[in-house]
């Protein structure tokens, strides 16, 4: 089949066997919480995937990754949702290298050499805040810092060796320093309590990661050398960016298993499965439009914008095929198997991550009006 080979071919060119291996395993084993998607991810070297090939990684750009997300979201959405989280660490503490003093990329080289699974502390989606706005209160005790705080819900909270959070590190006077921190799994303080209630997407492990006064060792600390200024913005819509087209490749993966599922069957009106393609095609070809414009240049306001409107506009086309595709297909398949019902619930999580279509709207509108864009 055509369909998805292009990004079969990429996720085995940059992860070999990884396909293969998904494949294999029903998709509600690999979705439960004793699933081994993200084992077999971090085996095949997932973690090292955007980290640099000159510091030990797969040096995947934008544009690669998003269609490894894609395939990986046609075979387990939740690992897809899962390791965006981690890549979108990985981007931002890259980006925050390209200003530090070398010790980040130790740090991204060690992820790539030793397999490391970063969880996503940052505070992307808090109302009024940006994505990378801290959520956690640091104090300073002597030549240490101290951590506090909690993140809900945190993918990969039980399957981490890191926890990637920023926060505003106290300097003279009132100033404040925006800082990144790199907080072993292990550490004291760190741990772990239940939070996802719901089976979709449980294989994401999006629990909550609470830091009770957690001691940030100085070579995981990663100081800007900026507040909340210019350069803080910067870095925070390159995350974000990042964040949007990873997350809405991964979820036109899921729906793209459900288009898969409905062109196999030759008894579905070949109009029907055409207008499914074309709707997650169309989705795909804008989220790689944007992909490949950014290229490896630092991502500004519109790149932002038309991250969103990728976003947003995938959101629509999914809601459309997932209505197509069920109805195609139609009721003793729904009955006969858990897996439409289990991608139909999944695909829907789009919608859930920040930011919602509505707290934009007004924004995005300011912004093609010729105003500034202020994400709420």
């Amino acid at each position: 089949m055509v369909f998805l080979r292009r990004e079969r071919e990429c996720l085995e060119g940059f992860l070999p066997g990884l396909d293969k291996e998904l494949a294999a395993v029903p998709l509600l084993d690999l979705e439960s919480t004793e699933g081994t998607a993200l084992k077999a991810f971090t085996l095949a070297g997932g973690p090292g995937l955007l980290v640099p090939a000159e510091h030990g990684g797969a040096g995947a750009d934008l544009l690669s990754a998003v269609r490894v997300q894609r395939a990986l979201g046609s075979r387990s959405p939740a690992l897809a949702v899962a390791t965006t989280m981690h890549h979108f660490s990985t981007a931002t503490l890259a980006e925050a290298a390209t200003d530090g003093g070398g010790m980040e990329w130790l740090l991204l080289a060690a992820i790539a050499e030793d397999n490391l699974l970063l969880a996503s502390g940052f505070a992307e989606g808090r109302t009024g805040q940006g994505i990378l706005r801290p959520a956690l209160t640091a104090r300073i005790d002597g030549d240490k810092v101290r951590l506090s705080g909690s993140k809900k819900p945190c993918s990969l909270a039980r399957s981490m060796k890191l926890l990637t959070v920023s926060f505003m590190l106290p300097g003279p006077g009132d100033s404040r320093e925006l800082a990144i921190a790199l907080v072993p799994a292990e550490a004291p303080g760190v741990s772990v309590r239940p939070f996802w209630r719901t089976p979709v997407l449980a294989a994401a492990e999006s629990e909550e990661v609470v830091l009770d006064d957690v001691e940030v060792p100085a070579e995981l600390l990663v100081r800007t050398g900026v507040s909340d200024g210019e350069q803080a913005d910067r870095l925070g819509t390159v995350g974000f960016v990042w964040f949007e087209l990873l997350m809405t490749a991964s979820y036109l993966g899921a729906a793209s298993a459900m288009v898969e599922r409905t062109l196999a069957d030759t008894r579905v009106d070949a109009a029907v499965r055409g207008e499914a393609v074309i709707a997650v095609e169309a989705a795909m070809l804008s989220v790689e439009g944007v992909a490949s414009a950014i290229g490896g240049l630092p991502p500004g306001e519109e790149a932002l914008a038309r991250s969103l409107i990728c976003r947003y506009a995938a959101q629509d086309a999914i809601s459309r095929t997932l209505a197509l595709c069920m109805e195609a297909l139609g009721g003793m398949a729904f009955i006969a198997s858990g897996e439409l019902a289990y991608l139909q619930s999944a695909c829907r999580a789009l919608a859930f991550h920040p930011p919602s279509k509505a707290r934009t709207a007004a924004p995005l509108t300011d912004y093609f009006g010729g105003r500034p864009l202020l994400i709420p």
